[in-house]
């Protein structure tokens, strides 16, 4: 199987940056095809000008250069320019570079992910050139500018009148798709809820696996005096980290203590201290995810959007720690309430309440990490990558199918034109 996988970042030794899960996803989905004997290229939107192919553990990573006015992920402050940016990314129908990959790689299959610089001109390319094509729905670039359906601290019910103008034509474009994949129900109705993908064959959920699963989970020690709460990810306001701040300004200093990873700037620390000024916080920096699931009981993920599948649930699942989750997203669908984790409302009132009563029953957490970590049945990544695989050949059965079809009406469409007088 020939595999052109797409992604706006993908990290490698010469472009190293991570913003978010999408492109650990991308990359890890990458080699996992290539050491199940598929050939893969990647193409990803270039990060700086004449940016050449580069070759990383056994994946072609070429970079696509971005046809607006600055690269996803770099800061522009000029809503005026923003705008415009958005309005440029909407209308493009070119995409040189995967037409030239096409041609010369002949892959079975198109496998998009998150689209900012790249476009979903990608998709229109492909199409036409016969290769069916399928997303997988990381964020909610489709809708929103932003790709996050989260403003002025709220996430979004309805798609304004900006973000639906800034994405009519993305929207219009799915028509090109064979195939999209959610990685959490949620994410999926939000689109098809607005009527997108009505046109599209295949339908479908997979979700996100842990896909660094830890070395060696264990269980932790209880403790009876105190609990060790931990965050890990992106340190933003839609990730819940000021709710998580102010919620632990109403806590028991001597019965909780918070672990909290992820990098972040000496200045937005101490903003972030101020908050809950009493409360026994580390700020650990950048760290391996063995290195912090070690030292925590529990993993809060106090998200206020609609995060479509959050790799912290399935890596938490992975270490053997019960997770804390908000009623956003895709966690109500992995979290089992009691059995696996704990749901709570996203207030700090109400995130403070929820802590403080998993905290007076350690032997709670201790029953629900043993039951993880004894778990024979859980999904890992590469039950992902055998769901997509079965998805890739459905889709190239039915290219074949088409291209059989067309050459047998060929003949007779030409018989059929001898018998006319002439």
């Amino acid at each position: 199987m020939k595999v052109l996988l797409t992604s706006t970042l993908y990290p490698t030794p010469q472009s190293p940056k991570i913003v978010g899960g999408a492109e650990i996803f991308a990359r890890r989905f990458a080699e996992g095809l290539v050491q199940r004997g598929d050939e893969v290229e990647v193409i990803r939107a270039a990060s700086k000008p004449g940016q050449g192919p580069e070759t990383c553990d056994g994946v072609n990573v070429h970079s696509a250069p971005v046809q607006n006015i600055y690269r996803p992920f770099t800061e522009q402050k000029n809503v005026a320019l923003r705008s415009l940016w958005h309005a440029v990314d909407d209308w493009q129908m070119q995409a040189p570079l995967i037409a030239e990959r096409i041609r010369a790689f002949k892959p079975d299959v198109l496998h998009s992910n998150n689209l900012s610089g790249l476009t979903t001109a990608i998709w229109r390319v492909a199409a036409q050139l016969g290769v069916p094509v399928l997303h997988t729905l990381h964020d909610y670039y489709l809708t929103c500018p932003r790709c996050s359906r989260f403003d002025k601290g709220r996430s979004c019910e309805h798609t304004c009148t900006s973000c639906g103008i800034l994405t009519f034509h993305r929207k219009r474009a799915t028509h090109w798709l064979s195939a999209v994949v959610g990685v959490s129900e949620r994410v999926l109705s939000i689109h098809t809820d607005m009527g997108m993908f009505s046109e599209t064959p295949i339908r479908t959920v997979i979700r996100n696996a842990s896909t660094e699963p830890p070395h060696a989970p264990y269980p932790r020690p209880i403790c009876t005096t105190e609990v060790t709460f931990g965050f890990i990810g992106r340190l933003t306001e839609e990730k819940g980290i000021e709710n998580l701040m102010r919620a632990l300004a109403l806590l028991p200093r001597d019965r909780i203590r918070m672990m909290i990873a992820g990098r972040v700037s000496d200045e937005e620390q101490q903003r972030l201290r101020a908050l809950a000024p009493d409360a026994r916080i580390e700020f650990m920096g950048f760290v391996a995810p063995d290195d912090f699931y070690k030292q925590v009981d529990v993993v809060v993920a106090p998200s206020i959007w609609h995060d479509p599948g959050p790799l912290v649930v399935a890596d938490a699942k992975a270490a053997g720690r019960p997770l804390l989750g908000t009623r956003f997203g895709g966690m109500p669908e992995v979290i089992e309430h009691g059995l696996t984790g704990w749901l709570t409302e996203a207030d700090p009132q109400s995130l403070a309440s929820s802590m403080l009563a998993v905290a007076s029953d350690p032997h709670k957490i201790d029953e629900i990490s043993r039951r993880l970590i004894a778990d024979t049945n859980k999904w890992i990544f590469a039950d992902v990558l055998s769901s997509y695989k079965n998805l890739y050949e459905q889709l190239r059965e039915q290219r074949m199918s088409r291209m059989r079809a067309a050459t047998t009406e060929a003949p007779r469409a030409v018989g059929k034109e001898r018998l006319i007088p002439r």
